[in-house]
């Protein structure tokens, strides 16, 4: 892969962390005692997994953010807390290094509900070991990360004095619920999160033990519909003559999304970007266990349209989706309960590619709906996130899969655009315009459940993750002062 590096051994665009840097990079990491540090890691996840910080229910944020800084200042940095009117604090650390670069890390301390909570098999802020396994709303997405980065830097500070790169760090509270205030933190403090490149919530390993790189996410359009059809729920008898709620938002979904998983919107794909070689390159070489994965986490023997091989890895990065998260209507306990439901509601999500806009799809399914004879349906904003990718040939890029495949033996599976949505990427790129990846420090895999009940990590996948935290601190500081450049 092209590192985009000069003859003198400088990023051409004079970007520090992409210096070509000597191949020893591994011997820090047999210095050190991966295990304590994997013990302090695990220690530290219980710590920060047993406070319930739901963003969607505003529960637990302050003193988690307190805590995280209490943590933060407990490993070297100097804090502050970053804030906004209406979002709860974000925390802000930094430590200084020997070396010249400047690495930016993301993080967030929110977590999603526990609902359904009868599925938990221990309760979701009881940090439980269980088989090998620890289970806490939260481990996964993502304060396992956070525990095994400051357990890293904790270890590489008692070891050796400075770390070999100036470390920034922002770990924010309102992820789960799209990150609504973010943008506006770091337009604020763009000056603090400068670097020469970022490490955004990470990865982990694939089913077959290569590490996963994410280089860019989807964007995410989130929109519930509502229609009232009766002032008041009604004895089913009466349905030869009362409309129906549940009918109508039925239609009317099924205006949206053919049966065939078209979208029907007029103008949807109107600005979808084409994907390009390089991109669909790096898709092809991805790790095949995707389909097994997708086969053991789901229970499913067939796909969508029975895709398989490169062409389902495509469509997973490359298509937006149209999505029913969630509908409502009349009854829905046991037994059964006669009634023409008043009311009706569905929530939906709309995962986005490069260069559709999530408030431009707004207006188009408000104007399809109307286009439709639907005028009637309530359509409310949730929530969006813009899609946004760092270049496979980004030199920035290029080092840190370099250094993941020497930790961990395998050739890192390449992700151009996640399936997922992190919207924290298109703020740091706009207001900050730092190159950044998701890497493999975070210790999950795809049966972590993260957003699902029984959410966990596997401990046997903190070693790996520590490893490679420790390798690429130690290469990205390996550049002499006398060759480094200013961004």
């Amino acid at each position: 892969m092209d590192d985009g590096l000069a003859d003198n051994g400088k990023r051409k665009n004079g970007n520090r962390l992409t210096a070509v840097a000597g191949e020893a990079i591994l011997p820090r990491v047999a210095s050190l005692d991966v295990r304590s540090i994997e013990q302090e890691a695990l220690d530290l996840t219980r710590e920060l997994c047993r406070k319930p910080s739901v963003s969607a229910e505003d529960r637990a944020l302050d003193e988690t953010a307190e805590l995280v800084e209490t943590l933060l200042t407990a490993a070297g940095f100097e804090t502050r807390q970053l804030e906004v009117d209406g979002a709860p604090p974000a925390v802000y650390g930094e430590l200084a290094g020997e070396g010249d670069a400047t690495l930016l890390l993301y993080n967030h301390y929110d977590v999603q509900p526990v609902d359904p909570i009868e599925l938990w098999e221990s309760p979701p802020f009881e940090p439980t070991l269980r088989d090998g396994r620890l289970y806490a709303r939260g481990a996964a997405d993502n304060k396992a990360e956070i525990g095994v980065r400051l357990a890293t830097i904790r270890a590489l500070r008692e070891a050796g004095g400075a770390l070999p790169v100036t470390i920034r760090w922002i770990v924010e509270g309102e992820e789960e619920v799209a990150s609504p205030h973010f943008d506006a933190i770091v337009e604020r403090h763009a000056e603090l999160l400068q670097a020469d490149g970022c490490l955004w919530e990470g990865s982990g390993l694939a089913l077959d033990g290569r590490p996963e790189i994410a280089l860019g996410f989807k964007g995410n359009l989130a929109i519930k519909l509502d229609v009232q059809a009766l002032t008041v729920d009604a004895h089913s008898g009466t349905a030869a003559v009362l409309p129906s709620a549940a009918w109508r938002l039925h239609a009317a979904l099924a205006s949206i999304r053919a049966t065939d998983g078209s979208v029907r919107v007029q103008g949807f794909q109107d600005a979808v970007r084409e994907p390009s070689q390089r991109a669909r390159e790096a898709v092809a070489e991805q790790s095949p266990s995707v389909e097994d994965e997708l086969r053991e986490f789901f229970g499913v023997e067939r796909f969508v349209d029975d895709l398989s091989g490169v062409a389902l890895r495509e469509r997973l990065t490359f298509a937006p989706t149209c999505n029913i998260c969630g509908i409502h209507a009349g009854y829905g306990g046991p037994s059964m309960k006669t009634v023409l439901p008043a009311h009706a509601s569905a929530w939906m999500d709309f995962r986005l590619v490069p260069d559709q806009r999530p408030a431009d799809v707004f207006e188009l399914i408000r104007s399809h709906l109307d286009a439709e004879g639907f005028s009637d349906v309530a359509l409310t904003f949730l929530a969006s996130a813009e899609p946004a990718a760092t270049e496979p040939g980004d030199p920035f890029a290029s080092r840190v899969i370099d250094v993941a495949e020497r930790v961990i033996g395998k050739p890192p599976s390449i992700f151009p655009l996640s399936p997922a949505s992190l919207p924290i990427v298109a703020s740091l790129q706009r207001h900050v315009g730092v190159p950044g990846l998701s890497a493999p420090d975070n210790p999950v895999y795809g049966g972590s459940a993260a957003h699902a009940p029984n959410e966990h990590i596997r401990v046997q996948d903190l070693a790996p993750a520590i490893e490679f935290t420790i390798a690429l601190l130690d290469e990205l500081g390996a550049q002499p002062k006398a060759a480094a450049t200013k961004s």
